[in-house]
């Protein structure tokens, strides 16, 4: 097998996919685009949702892209050798166009042939159907594969595993193909098919699963090892989704008229595989660059011991989210992304501390991951100054917090004679202060403290839930959330963009938008507040537009020629060669993506609620209609 870069896998993967017909269509945002039921873009597939449920994309209905991604619940998971926050999503996807046979067909030749994956240490899984749902077993699927691995000389025999707890107990019985049921292998929005809502589109999937012979089972895992298990002997690389059912109103299940393909594979895994190794940080060359530039900072090995590695893992991954968290706009808060971004930054001068990297050496490595990702990021160049002063500001910070923090432990627990330290006492310091267990740990044992550790963690996995909830409740409402006041509010920044500009004048220009069912959320560049006089002419003049009933018209076409006919395009950098621009009558005409009503008089009204100040340069409205 030979050792790839980032950029090479990447490069290869979508010159492969574009030779077999396929658009390269460019990443989505990591903040999704009008969507306010989740914070980031998790999965290849969710900018994607509205072309597989049906919408026409312009670029065509075979694509390929690599979709940079951020899992919130990853952050704890961090640490050991595969897990990491952000990664790139590397997918192909087919609008009713091919299925099962070209799809599993191209994907082995890409992993075997064009990458020179060892196909001895390659294993798959399918869907072993739902009798009582009348889905049947995706042998289509498993017996395409055993056609594959047979032409490459091995013989693949077909296991029916069922469950993990199944597959533990009687392991793998010499299989390569494995069928295993619905919490693995089916895909909807919803969920299992029992969890999917009347009209709701699903079907089965096939993962690809890479064995790293040199690592043992651990029994804790189960007595027998599978390609499903947690030991970290597999490792999953890729899984095509099979999206050909719907649910019926009597709970049973119809083809769909269209069948699609939604390919997701993810590049830092896929690379851990062709280049032999299972730690995604020592295999992959956009995360150990920023090892070994740790390694330098600290004077220590990152194999020194596992603390120390995960202290390395901790830092580098974080390291290269924060930098694309914050060239997407955000910054440190207590809420929602910006709660994230803060608990990134704090999380990397924890582990800093602990390999003894001196203060204000952090951000300098943000330098590092513009470097690494500069060609196909290129917007990062132009932002390097202000993400390193964004994570400088806020290492600085915390800094303070946790000296604060350290007093009134000193006055509340050390000073007062407290004895024990209870979890929820505790847990207040980690939650007010950012104090880290281990610091918590460190103080007590130096005061004679005693401290309730146990009870600490308890309060820990119960915030975790709770968090996770919220943020899997952000994540409920659908991966696209196109309601009808969504769809208004989304056409109503458009009207305020056009208006702010003809108060403002032509400098205004969209800087972030964020929208939910309750109200809209507009940035844009302009260095002064507005008066209450330019705030009342805007509403104004949006809602003459929406008495006016201007007709919404959608046309495709060249980002050139869109711009050429002087439609407003902003955040150029995530079209393709094809862009949807919509006009509003002779008032309005940008390139976008989002939904649209068809009429300006479908808004009802404008009402902007609050303008304030982002930062320097950067206003924010807010404002709803009805």
């Amino acid at each position: 097998m030979k050792n790839y870069t980032s950029n090479e896998l990447r490069e290869k993967y979508l010159a492969f996919y574009q030779a077999k017909g396929h658009a390269v269509i460019p990443s989505a945002a990591l903040i999704p685009e009008n969507d306010p039921t989740t914070l980031f873009t998790g999965s290849g597939m969710q900018p994607l949702v509205p072309y597989l449920l049906g919408e026409k994309h312009p670029a065509g209905n075979r694509l390929t892209d690599s979709q940079q991604c951020f899992r919130v619940t990853d952050i704890e998971e961090v640490g050991d050798n595969r897990h990491t926050t952000f990664f790139e999503m590397l997918g192909n996807w087919s609008l009713g166009d091919y299925f099962k046979e070209e799809q599993i067909s191209w994907l082995f030749e890409f992993l075997t042939d064009e990458v020179g994956l060892d196909q001895t240490r390659v294993y798959v899984t399918a869907f072993s159907g739902d009798g009582g749902k009348g889905i049947p077993k995706d042998e289509t699927a498993a017996n395409l594969w055993q056609k594959l691995f047979a032409k490459k000389g091995i013989a693949a025999k077909i296991v029916d595993l069922e469950t993990e707890e199944h597959a533990a107990e009687v392991g793998m019985q010499e299989g390569r193909i494995f069928y295993y049921g619905a919490k693995k292998n089916w895909w909807s929005r919803a969920g299992v098919p029992d969890a999917m809502p009347a009209g709701e589109p699903g079907g089965p999937d096939s993962e690809i699963f890479f064995e790293f012979t040199e690592i043992e089972h651990n029994p804790k895992f189960g007595r027998f090892c599978h390609p499903n298990c947690d030991c970290g002997r597999f490792m999953e690389i890729g899984n095509s989704v099979f999206m050909e059912y719907k649910k019926e109103k009597d709970g049973s299940f119809g083809k769909l008229s269209k069948q699609n393909v939604d390919f997701g594979g993810g590049l830092e895994r896929i690379l851990a595989a062709t280049n032999g190794n299972p730690d995604v940080f020592a295999s992959v060359d956009n995360l150990n660059i920023l090892v070994r530039e740790l390694e330098k900072k600290s004077d220590i090995k990152y194999d020194a011991s596992d603390d120390r590695r995960k202290s390395f893992r901790v830092i580098a991954d974080h390291m290269r989210a924060a930098v694309f968290i914050i060239s997407n706009g955000v910054t440190p808060s207590n809420t929602d992304r910006g709660y994230v971004l803060r608990r990134l930054v704090r999380r990397m001068v924890r582990h800093c501390d602990l390999l003894c990297i001196k203060e204000g050496q952090l951000a300098d490595m943000a330098g590092t991951v513009v470097n690494c990702y500069s060609s196909v990021r290129p917007i990062l160049k132009e932002q390097t100054e202000q993400i390193v002063q964004v994570i400088q500001n806020e290492e600085t910070k915390f800094r303070k917090t946790l000296e604060g923090g350290l007093k009134e432990f000193q006055k509340n627990v050390i000073e007062a004679g407290v004895k024990n330290l209870s979890g929820k006492e505790a847990f207040y310091f980690y939650q007010t202060f950012g104090f880290p267990i281990e610091l918590m740990r460190e103080l007590a044992q130096e005061n004679n403290v005693l401290f309730a550790e146990q009870e600490f963690q308890n309060e820990f996995v119960k915030h975790q839930e709770i968090s996770r909830l919220g943020t899997e409740g952000k994540f409920a409402g659908g991966l696209a959330d196109h309601s009808n006041q969504t769809t208004k509010l989304h056409t109503a920044t458009h009207l305020l963009h056009a208006a702010l500009r003809k108060v403002l004048g032509e400098h205004v220009g969209q800087k972030g938008s964020n929208i939910t069912a309750e109200r809209l959320r507009f940035d844009f560049s302009h260095p002064l507040k507005m008066t209450p006089e330019q705030v009342k002419q805007v509403e104004e003049i949006v809602n003459e537009q929406i008495k006016r009933a201007l007709p919404v018209t959608k046309e495709i076409t060249t980002p050139d020629k869109a711009k050429e006919s002087g439609a407003l395009g902003f955040f150029m950098e995530k079209y393709g060669d094809q862009v949807s621009v919509y006009s509003m009558g002779d008032f309005s005409k940008e390139i976008c993506g989002g939904p649209h009503v068809e009429n300006t008089s479908e808004l009802g009204s404008f009402k902007i609620l609050k303008e304030e100040a982002v930062s320097a340069g950067i206003r924010r409205i807010k404002a709803t209609v009805g």
